[in-house]
């Protein structure tokens, strides 16, 4: 595979990952803490509506291990296309 063409898959792939990681912060951040907060509010976490705790801590929460799922497919990504050092 020619050097140029390596690259521009890795960045494909690599704009792939960021979209679809983002997208799932979105929808947990905005999504379950603004949308859908009257239907999780049902729900109770440690005495506080699971809507309220999403929108204050939950969001972070997914944040973090989204992270970390991004480090590990970037590695993964990186060994695939000989990048890994």
């Amino acid at each position: 595979m020619e050097k140029q063409q390596k690259a521009t898959a890795y960045w494909k792939e690599n704009l792939k990952y960021l979209l679809i990681l983002l997208s799932i912060w979105f929808l947990v951040s905005y999504g379950a803490g603004i949308l859908w907060k009257d239907a999780l509010n049902a729900f109770k976490i440690g005495g506080f509506p699971l809507g309220f705790w999403f929108a204050h801590q939950g969001a972070m929460y997914v944040f973090v291990v989204l992270i970390f799922v991004y480090v590990r497919l970037m590695n993964k990504l990186d060994k695939k296309y000989g990048y890994d050092e």
